[in-house]
């Protein structure tokens, strides 16, 4: 497999930065590059544990993901590399302010690299990403500038301010490469109305814990395309509400039981939401290219969305709960008249620390469902050859946990049915993602 000359120089930089960085030791600070520190760059001496002390808490964040081609049904290869650094502040509101139950954070990302989809000709048609940090438009960010206060002993939680959607609702994990098994699927697959990080907008989101293992969550968000089309940084500041045509309401239940004791059950997380947009959208079903169809014609329907997902720690490594294995999957759903997609599932297994001499170490497995409306324009056919079905997307990779601030994850994914269609065939692709805390 052959690198590009664009995937070459970023992976020569990645491997230059880790690799100066441990030459440069010396001349840093003395918990510099300490395996066991959980920043890079150590704890500046003990200032990085004197300020968030008093309240300031910094933090510095890469993500670098790599893909290639390894084999495909129809003749082609290609790979890419994408990136995002973030720079992201917590302020501690209580400790520099005396304003009790109060906190404040800011964060700005940038975006950078290609993807696989735009590198590879075969891979063209997917859907999906096998690169989940691509995307949104690659440049500067303000993706977090809000604050958040707890009311009622705490039971009640406000938070105002710009951040994604996803950060607090359809929330999951994202250790996988493959978009479809990383974060909250919802807005995959309703991206035009429900934006993620690193887009931010002004939003609103309240909290109520019925008790310590039980949420109720309603949230407000803007929906203005300026944000999300983002192609330069003035767009990524962009505060204005210009543009602004409606909003988005996600509604959500969480559960989150907890051990109590030895004997019950081990940790987990379930959610169950649904959001509805303000947004007038086109009907998908109605082909809006035809002769004497108005672009206003039936475009007043309003998207909405369910899902429900579910983690659940299974086992103890020999009695250890930070190590054992984990189930965990979502499911979501999409009404047939805004959206192209029907449904989406993934399902996928975690085990941390399998193996005593690698404890924080991960082996994680996982397949996705992308579901098409077939009755949607976009996939009813018009072509005689196109066949459409669903898209499956694969992934086993294995998580090397090389010091407390580098974890380094190759995998292996495999993509059936590229963009749904049987006519693109199937693609074997191998990739590695890795996080640095600086």
């Amino acid at each position: 497999m052959k690198i590009q000359n664009g995937s070459r120089r970023k992976v020569h930089f990645a491997i230059l930065a880790l690799s100066s960085g441990l030459t440069m030791s010396s001349a840093m600070a003395a918990d510099a590059f300490r395996v066991d520190s959980p920043w890079m760059f150590g704890d500046w001496n003990g200032k990085r544990t004197e300020l968030k002390d008093q309240g300031y808490d910094f933090n510095i964040g890469y993500t670098g993901e790599f893909a290639g081609v390894i084999n495909a049904d129809r003749d082609g290869k290609g790979n890419a590399y994408a990136d995002q650094w973030a720079f992201g502040a917590n302020f501690d509101l209580n400790k520099i302010l005396g304003w009790r139950d109060t906190e404040a954070k800011i964060v700005i990302t940038h975006r950078g690299g290609k993807a696989l989809n735009t590198e590879a000709d075969v891979m063209a048609p997917q859907f999906n990403q096998t690169q989940e940090v691509y995307g949104r438009g690659q440049t500067w960010r303000l993706t977090d500038l809000w604050i958040k206060k707890k009311f009622v002993d705490q039971r009640l939680d406000v938070k105002l301010g710009r951040f994604g959607i996803g950060e607090d609702f359809a929330g999951f994990d994202c250790e996988f490469q493959n978009l479809a098994l990383c974060g909250g699927q919802v807005a995959n697959w309703a991206g035009d109305q429900w934006y993620n990080g690193p887009v931010s907008q002004w939003a609103g989101r309240v909290k109520y814990n019925i008790h310590p293992e039980l949420a109720v969550q309603m949230g407000i968000y803007e929906r203005n395309t300026v944000n999300a089309n983002a192609t330069t940084a003035s767009d990524g500041f962009n505060l204005s509400t210009d543009g602004s045509d409606g909003a988005v309401i996600p509604l959500e239940i969480v559960w989150q039981p907890k051990k109590t004791s030895n004997n019950l059950s081990l940790p987990g997380e379930y959610r169950l939401g649904y959001f509805v947009s303000t947004v007038d959208t086109q009907n998908v079903q109605v082909d809006y290219s035809a002769p004497g169809i108005s672009q206003k014609f039936d475009a007043d329907h309003h998207k909405w969305a369910a899902w429900l997902s579910a983690k659940q720690q299974l086992t103890r490594h020999h009695g250890d709960e930070s190590r054992g294995l984990t189930l965990m999957g979502q499911a979501t759903f999409y009404d047939d008249k805004t959206s192209a997609y029907s449904d989406a599932q993934n399902i996928a297994l975690v085990y941390k620390g399998l193996f005593d001499a690698r404890p924080s170490d991960e082996i994680g497995i996982g397949l996705a469902r992308i579901g098409v409306n077939t009755d949607a324009i976009k996939f009813n056919g018009k072509v005689e050859n196109e066949k459409f079905d669903d898209e499956l997307d694969a992934e086993i990779y294995y998580g090397l946990k090389a010091t407390r601030w580098l974890t380094v994850r190759p995998n292996i994914q495999y993509v059936k049915n590229i963009g749904a269609n049987k006519a693109y065939g199937d693609a074997w692709v191998g990739g590695v993602k890795f996080n640095m805390n600086f």
